[in-house]
């Protein structure tokens, strides 16, 4: 009688085990299924950063996606870089960019096209400074990407636009690369015919460049 009981408790014993497996089941799957959360790296910039002249994938950004896919799994680029874009651009579209893709990095390189049209340094400024303080607010950390202006331009304009990047990194605390074409600046042969596009050779050297500033803020 007792042996009956205890092979009759036992069968009851596994049937609960079973039923309580099945019920788990579906949960566990469901969320061993689940994807790894993508974190963003945002980048706001000009035709430098939109691979003016070539096809996207060559460009530096894309070309930094591709080594964040194989050597910080979770971490993707979106690349809002326009040709021609001036800060003022940027510091219109940041709002909806943000919103849009929720990055925890925020890259900016702009201001190029600000000196080339000899616009107001005050103005650069406040632009690129609006754009970090609404990328900060939106939780993400910022990579400050610097340009320098030819020297036809005159000292005075030269050195306040250099210090508009060096400044506003100070006084944000953001990262900061201070010329994003200083690997190739002096080489004639990495630019395009209008001499001041890179060509898709120089773009692994920029992406390069750009990638120390970049890792220790994939945190």
């Amino acid at each position: 009688m007792s042996q009956g009981y205890g092979a009759w408790r036992a069968k009851v014993q596994r049937g609960v085990m079973a039923l309580l497996l099945a019920l788990a089941l579906p949960a566990m799957m469901a969320h061993a299924a689940q994807p790894t959360p993508v974190r963003k790296v945002l980048v706001m910039g000009d035709s430098l950063s939109a691979a003016y002249g070539l096809t996207p994938a060559q460009g530096w950004v894309a070309l930094t996606d591709a080594r964040l896919k194989a050597r910080h799994p979770g971490w993707r680029v979106a690349n809002a870089s326009i040709s021609g874009e001036t800060t003022a651009g940027g510091a219109s579209r940041i709002a909806g960019e943000l919103a849009r893709h929720k990055p925890a990095v925020v890259v900016i390189e702009l201001g190029a096209n600000d000196g080339l049209r000899g616009l107001p340094l005050a103005q650069t400024r406040a632009n690129l400074e609006r754009m970090i303080v609404a990328s900060k607010q939106a939780g993400a950390r910022v990579l400050l990407v610097g340009m320098r202006m030819p020297p036809n331009f005159g000292p005075q304009y030269t050195q306040g636009f250099e210090r508009n990047y060096s400044e506003l990194a100070k006084l944000h605390d953001t990262a900061l690369l201070p010329f994003l074409l200083e690997p190739i600046a002096t080489q004639r042969s990495a630019f395009q015919s209008d001499n001041l596009h890179p060509v898709a050779e120089a773009q692994p050297k920029l992406r390069d460049h750009v990638w120390p500033a970049l890792v220790p803020l994939l945190r």
